[in-house]
């Protein structure tokens, strides 16, 4: 007995150890992130954000790993295969509930104070929310509108909207453009960054469709894409590359070299027209089609892995980023929206009154619409990328969004309408294509 009680002397401490490292494991440690390579200014941001994370604890430490943006999705896709995802990972918005669907992030509403939460803008909580559960969360948004010269649409006699309220109609823009367009030698007067390739397209000329009435449940992907408010959208746009008034941009500097009068384009713009035309630089909302302007929303942003075996450690990370003096280091650099109020307030771009608070007041103010939040989304996008270049060239406008709505409800069907369609349904052509919903344990893999 006594030797008995002597090596349970001897193990209990060890056992006590054993179970007290394993508690702490799975709480602190060290957590794996990883993120997209983007601009130089970024990318040295989020290392100093890291250092200055790693120096203001002990507890936690965060490895940094950067992937190329082009091939960063499909790097992720094939470590969710081999169950080697991090424990932070950086996603494009729409994207999240692709990944969502997929079983590789877990919800962080339990991990993040409830202070962190109600300082984010509407729209990143929009952004990271699916099925009722926050799943993402992102230190900046979003700007989308009308880049102008103000010299020369005063010289043209064009009235200049000051807010969204005060947006121009789809009749007046077309007035706007053909005035433009006859001061000017090639009449060319407006850039909608054809040069561009990717989300772009549906990013930049979804609210378009939206404006018209296209979607009258943001979240829905029901019926929307070939509809006849989409449909006019559409035509609208085929109607101002036809007549001219649209610069190819092909070397991507129509509107700073000064060969237009109109550019559409994000925030991420700004820094290059500012410098380019300083303070004859006006920020327009994009125009009005019928139900208000409307604009996109939606940016990179941080979710966390069930692959992680430190989710509170890394919710303490996310929680760092999110710190007011963090999320105006991140939107200095790249002129983003600053993702939370409080960061808002101590902006200089974006406050009230600020150059680019046409911006934060539509993120503010309910004026912006989330891209479709479903699993579908990267379909979405790639199909209704091909239906503008369709709709550039040329083809018929009804006939190539019905050909674009049947590829995308194709997709639903192989994928036996993801767990978060619910009765979905799309009108192509005299076609009705009904899918009901399912479970998580019935859909198909990508």
């Amino acid at each position: 007995m006594i030797q008995i009680l002597r090596r349970l002397s001897v193990l209990t401490p060890l056992l006590l150890c054993f179970s007290g490292c394993r508690m702490n494991a799975t709480q602190e440690g060290t957590i794996q992130v990883w993120v997209h390579t983007g601009q130089t200014a970024e990318r040295q941001t989020i290392e100093q954000q890291v250092d200055r994370f790693n120096a203001s604890q002990s507890d936690v430490k965060v490895k940094l790993t950067f992937i190329p943006e082009g091939s960063y999705n499909a790097q992720l896709q094939a470590a969710s295969v081999s169950k080697n995802l991090p424990d932070v990972v950086e996603l494009d918005g729409p994207t999240v509930y692709n990944y969502i669907w997929q079983g590789n992030l877990i919800p962080i509403d339990t991990l993040l104070p409830s202070q962190v939460q109600q300082d984010l803008l509407p729209s990143i909580i929009n952004q990271g929310t699916y099925k009722g559960r926050l799943y993402s969360v992102g230190t900046f948004d979003s700007g989308l509108g009308l880049y102008g010269r103000r010299s020369r649409l005063e010289a043209a006699g064009v009235r200049i909207p000051k807010n969204n309220q005060d947006a121009w109609t789809s009749e007046e823009f077309n007035q706007v453009l053909a005035v433009l367009a006859q001061k000017d030698p090639d009449r060319q007067v407006l850039d909608l960054k054809l040069n561009s390739r990717g989300e772009w397209y549906s990013y930049a000329f979804l609210p378009l469709i939206d404006s018209a009435g296209g979607r009258t449940d943001p979240a829905s992907i029901d019926r929307f894409l070939n509809s006849r408010s989409a449909v006019f959208a559409m035509q609208q746009i085929q109607s101002w590359i036809q007549k001219g008034y649209v610069d190819p941009n092909l070397d991507d500097a129509s509107f700073a070299s000064g060969r237009v009068a109109l550019a559409w384009g994000g925030h991420w713009d700004y820094q290059t027209y500012a410098k380019a035309v300083g303070n004859d630089l006006v920020v327009l909302p994009l125009p009005n089609f019928g139900n208000g302007s409307k604009t996109a929303q939606g940016s990179w942003n941080w979710g966390i892995t069930t692959n992680s075996k430190h989710p509170k450690s890394a919710a303490r990370f996310l929680e760092f980023l999110l710190q007011p003096k963090e999320v105006l280091a991140m939107a200095t650099v790249n002129s983003a929206v600053p993702g939370t109020k409080s960061a808002i307030a101590q902006s200089k771009l974006y406050a009230k009154g600020g150059t680019l608070s046409l911006f934060s007041s539509q993120l503010l103010s309910g004026q912006t619409v989330p891209r479709s939040q479903t699993p579908a989304y990267p379909v979405i996008t790639s199909t209704f990328e091909q239906a503008f270049a369709d709709v550039r060239n040329g083809l018929d406008v009804k006939t190539t969004l019905n050909k674009a709505a049947t590829a995308i409800a194709i997709d639903l069907q192989d994928n036996q309408g993801y767990p978060d369609v619910h009765s979905v349904s799309y009108l192509s052509g005299s076609t009705r294509l009904q899918f009901k919903s399912y479970d998580s344990e019935n859909r198909k893999s990508q």
